[in-house]
């Protein structure tokens, strides 16, 4: 019986998702015709009409019928049962698809490669030629030897073509046309990663023993770009789930972390957007969750409500036994802080503050207290030294260290802020309420005494964590092997939380991996937003130092981020609507469509511009998972999403950045950078939530992130 497999392929140009429903169904009664054959009978069967296509490259490449429009492509081998679907289009741009393809086993990773040997035997010469006046040593690749890039995988006909790049835009323009792991191993080149490093990175995740040069056992030893299927039913779980590329493959590097039967301690993984280390994070609780004892639990908690939804959902259809999801818990840590306080108050849920309710509070101390500081100051340095440090009288404040914090104190000064702080948090108290923070910090203080309520925790988007939100994580599980997973991207670091781990009783120290490949957004969007940090030195996700985005890249392409300049916000709307309307006319389900926007009154004008043109648009805070519809909502609402199409409209001069989000330089000068920093990372994590397409409106003056970026 034919082993079925789809390929990445198959997902990740869209193709599938842009299907009409009837098209869907006739793929599934196929394929389960497909199952039915030996592999003899299959090749003999003329209601599939199992044949190779005229002119074909590969003999390995066949065709089927789907229906009398749609056509199947799969790489069948010629001993043994592992058949590869590859793509489902139209009758001729399948024919046309197959015949430009060639297929064979790379020599090191043992991996399946699928190229376009037409495109890159066309391209070939044309780069030859471009590249002629550009002496072979200045060259993208000169300083590497023939010998070291067929260590590293590279065959001679990419060889050949790679020799003829001068800089990375030709090498961009050469990707849709290579095999997978020979184009990744050139990008990282192109990144200036030593040959060493791209063979521990990259090579050295091959599969262990000698590799095998036949197509039916690269198939099955690909499992970073194929996904063997064991029944219809894991067929039509597959199928029926859109833009589900990402939950099922993993990089050799990222299957490795995920899947590795224990760490001795914590362990860090951190990556630019769309790296997967969300989908590393489900993949370890799928792991965690196959040999936890009866007793055990497993948290996942994330930074938001509606992100947190989207990933027991996405957890839901990893973990094939429903009865080991009972014992996972996703929440936000501050639910956690809530569920904690409320157990330890006998039932009574805790009452909170909001930020501007608690600015307030501060804003009464200066005025009555007759205080020399803004109320922005006492905030931040209640938040960023007394919170963080857990500083509880005076004493252990006029010692501390104040990182961050770029307007100094001398002892008489601090005792006033202490005065503040003391009378703060007295009459908080006394209210009976509480910030977020607070609660944090209190429900730690709790489970200090009391003990761990999880086995293992599982840290998502964890660059935003406040020292006092992980002080709860810390308390929620006892320092042991697999206690704490974290993920997360100090790019994409929109709240500001300065963090040292270790001081917190999380140690990574050489327990950490750094993800570098985009598995989401093409490398167009990803050219075009990177600039928005460009010369930023971004503080690394813990214990000091900094990251950058060197190494990072895409080898999806697609067409590049588009914009529009409006006077008047009627017509950045009115633009809005035509853009959404182009992509719902070119097949993209309205659910894959997000608008982003700064404030949430210009998404909700955004949303009646929308259902007012007769598109249907709702926020993305209420929007059910399985509803239809575009979704609309702030970009920090974005943070960790990723749809096919963004529109980030509102960009403009005022609004990013926003001047009430940015502490005057007069005030801080160390603060109002890094809120700046901040600002930037907005803008960059709400452009990077596009996977296909990118779309950036303004009314009036734009942002000036943008003007700097050379964008506008």
């Amino acid at each position: 019986m034919p082993q079925l497999a789809l390929g990445k392929q198959f997902f990740e140009s869209g193709e599938y998702d842009e299907l009409p429903p009837v098209a869907r169904k006739n793929i599934r009664i196929a394929m389960e015709k497909f199952r039915n054959f030996t592999s003899g009978e299959l090749k003999a069967d003329r209601g599939l009409n199992f044949k190779p296509p005229q002119g074909r490259r590969s003999r390995n490449i066949f065709t089927f019928k789907v229906d009398n429009f749609y056509r199947g492509v799969v790489l069948a081998p010629e001993k043994g049962d592992s058949y590869l679907l590859l793509k489902v289009m139209a009758h001729d741009p399948a024919y046309d698809w197959a015949n430009k393809q060639d297929a064979g086993v790379n020599r090191l990773t043992g991996a399946v490669e699928i190229w376009d040997a037409d495109g890159l035997e066309r391209l070939t010469p044309d780069l030859e030629e471009r590249a002629a006046p550009t002496a072979p040593e200045q060259r993208l690749f000169a300083q590497v030897s023939d010998g070291d890039l067929a260590t590293l995988g590279i065959d001679d006909r990419v060889l050949r073509a790679a020799r003829t790049v001068v800089d990375s835009d030709q090498l961009a323009t050469l990707v849709p046309f290579l095999p997978e792991d020979q184009c990744e191993v050139l990008q990282y080149l192109a990144a200036q990663f030593s040959v060493e490093e791209i063979w521990r990175e990259v090579v050295a995740h091959r599969p262990v023993g000698a590799v095998k040069n036949d197509l039916d056992t690269a198939i099955r030893n690909t499992p970073t770009r194929v996904k063997l299927v064991s029944g219809l039913d894991e067929l039509e779980e597959i199928l029926s789930q859109p833009f589900a590329s990402w939950r099922t493959f993993l990089h050799p590097a990222q299957r490795k972390v995920a899947y590795k039967a224990s760490y001795p301690g914590s362990y860090q993984v951190t990556g630019g957007p769309g790296t997967g280390k969300t989908v590393v994070a489900m993949h370890r609780i799928r792991h965690l969750l196959s040999y936890l004892r009866p007793d055990e639990r497993v948290l996942l908690t994330t930074f938001t409500n509606t992100l947190a939804s989207a990933l027991r959902a996405g957890i839901g259809q990893l973990v094939e036994d429903p009865a080991r999801l009972d014992r996972l818990d996703v929440t936000t840590v501050n639910t956690q802080a809530s569920e904690v306080l409320t157990e330890a108050a006998a039932g009574t849920k805790p009452s909170y503050v909001n930020d501007s309710q608690e600015l307030e509070r501060w804003r009464d101390l200066v005025a009555r207290l007759d205080l020399p500081w803004t109320a922005e100051f006492l905030a931040q340095e209640y938040r960023h030294v007394v919170l963080a440090q857990r500083l509880d009288n005076l004493e252990d404040y006029r010692t501390a260290t104040r990182r961050g914090r770029g307007h100094p104190l001398n002892d008489g000064q601090r005792a006033r802020v202490w005065e503040a702080v003391t009378a703060f948090t007295d009459e908080m108290t006394a209210d009976g309420v509480r910030t977020q923070l607070q609660a944090c910090d209190e429900a730690a203080r709790i489970l200090e005494e009391k003990g761990p309520r999880y086995r293992h925790v599982v840290v998502d988007e964890a660059q935003d964590l406040h020292p006092a939100q992980w002080r709860l994580l810390r308390a929620l599980v006892a320092p042991r092997p697999d206690d704490l997973f974290i993920a997360g991207d100090p790019h994409q670091r929109i709240y500001d939380a300065r963090v040292s781990l270790k001081t917190l009783g999380v140690n990574v120290v050489g327990r950490s991996q750094r993800l570098r490949r985009n598995y989401r957004s093409t490398q167009q969007i990803l050219t075009w937003a990177s600039p928005l940090l460009a010369g930023e030195k971004v503080e690394a996700l813990a214990d000091g130092g900094t990251e950058s985005l060197a190494g990072y890249r895409s080898a999806l392409q697609g067409p590049r981020p588009t914009t529009h300049a409006a006077d008047e916000t009627g017509g950045e709307l009115d633009a809005l609507v035509d853009r959404v309307r182009e992509w719902i006319d070119a097949g993209i389900e309205p659910a894959s469509i997000a608008v982003a926007a700064r404030f949430n009154w210009v998404a909700k004008k955004a949303v009646n511009a929308l259902t007012g043109a007769g598109i249907d648009a709702r926020a993305l805070r209420t929007a059910g998972e399985k509803e239809s519809g575009v979704r609309v909502g702030t970009m920090h609402s974005l943070k960790g999403l990723e749809f096919r199409c963004v529109a980030a409209i509102g960009v403009n001069d005022g609004a990013l950045p926003f001047t009430k989000a940015v502490t005057p330089e007069e005030v801080d000068p160390l603060q109002h950078r890094t809120d700046l920093i901040a600002e930037r990372c907005l803008l960059f994590v709400a452009c990077t939530r596009a996977r296909d397409h990118l779309y950036v409106s303004w009314t009036g003056k734009p942002s000036p992130f943008l003007a700097e970026a050379g964008i506008a």
